[in-house]
């Protein structure tokens, strides 16, 4: 989902100051795990590359980004980013919570969208641990949430750690701990995948698979509107794989819907399997949370990307597993609160694989 900001370089000098006062620099990290290699950076604890092999064995890159740092303080469109304190959309930039009401900075209309105009993708995060080999290389980024920050109520302690595993599996474990008032949180990892490589071209052919017999409808601004439909009949049902082009023309601008995963609530599921014919790349998500954003970069529009590649709309999809858009607004939804004593867990675990 894109992000509409204003005052953008206020907002930019001032995270680079958040930054600056707690001496952590901005910097580059990379993980390698047998065929696998990922790079980070601390600003917005972002994912920066993901490169494996095609079945022809040769390397490229699947994740969209930037060839620099200082372009990914002026990205607009989350690329690769972790979003909150709450990712998506919360309905007239406001919510009540146990009798008080908290208005927010709406950053998308009237809407405040993946946290607010200087959300955790805009901050610099510190880097609390970093493996670079052995059995299970990881990093861990860690950001501390000031009580009013963007106008969510109370202090929370953020850590997102990702993990390579044996096998292709790359784990993003995203914590938090509400320190003294209850609040919403619903974090969400923004990469932008395009399995043929992050250069070439559009993902219309790739077929995806999502594991969820529902989605959240929603009104003309895309705030939900509180109900549950199937998917059965219509362009979201993919419950048996289809190709992401074979009914987007059937939509305004493309996909971009929260889905109602089938399984247990809090139990790890399969999200979603996502496979590129002509790389052979597949790429198989599970995750504990209840829905996932399909997102297939709508919004998009020449943005100068790696290499100087120029990204344009469905250049790539996202698959944004989390709670569900505007819970904080609707009882009905599975609540996205987090109490004092309580700490919030969201896992992905991604397997890549090749298949002929």
């Amino acid at each position: 989902m894109a992000k509409i900001s204003f005052l953008f370089a206020l907002i930019v000098a001032f995270a680079i100051a958040i930054g600056s006062a707690t001496k952590e620099k901005v910097g580059i990290y990379e993980l390698k795990k047998g065929d696998l290699s990922v790079k980070f950076t601390n600003w917005g604890a972002t994912i920066v590359q993901v490169v494996l092999p095609d079945k022809y064995g040769k390397l490229g890159d699947i994740a969209l980004g930037y060839d620099s740092v200082k372009e990914y303080t002026n990205d607009t469109s989350y690329v690769g980013s972790i979003v909150g304190r709450v990712a998506n959309r919360i309905a007239g930039a406001q919510f009540t919570l146990k009798g008080v009401h908290y208005k927010l900075i709406p950053n998308e209309g009237n809407n405040t969208i993946h946290g607010g105009p200087i959300g955790f993708s805009d901050v610099v995060w510190k880097v609390e641990k970093y493996k670079k080999d052995g059995h299970a290389p990881s990093i861990v980024f860690a950001y501390d949430s000031y009580d009013g920050e963007q106008g969510f109520p109370g202090a929370l302690k953020v850590t997102v750690a990702y993990t390579l595993l044996p096998g292709n599996k790359l784990t993003v474990t995203m914590k938090a701990k509400a320190l003294n008032k209850a609040t919403p949180v619903n974090l969400a990892q923004h990469t932008y995948w395009n399995l043929g490589n992050h250069n070439s071209g559009d993902i219309l052919s790739e077929e995806v698979q999502i594991f969820a017999s529902q989605y959240t409808p929603l009104d003309s601004q895309l705030i939900p509107t509180g109900e549950f439909a199937s998917v059965k009949g219509t362009p979201y049902d993919f419950l048996k794989p289809h190709t992401v082009g074979s009914r987007i023309n059937k939509l305004p601008s493309g996909y971009d819907i929260n889905y109602v995963l089938d399984g247990a609530p809090g139990k790890i599921k399969k999200v979603a399997v996502v496979k590129d014919k002509k790389s052979g790349r597949v790429m198989e998500l599970s995750t504990n949370q209840p829905g996932v954003q399909f997102y297939t970069a709508n919004f998009l529009k020449d943005v100068k990307g790696k290499g100087g590649y120029v990204y344009q709309p469905h250049g790539a999809l996202c698959l944004e597993t989390q709670g569900f858009p505007d819970s904080v607004n609707h009882p009905n939804f599975p609540s996205t609160i987090i109490y004092p004593g309580k700490e919030y867990e969201h896992i992905m675990l991604f397997k890549f694989s090749i298949s002929s």
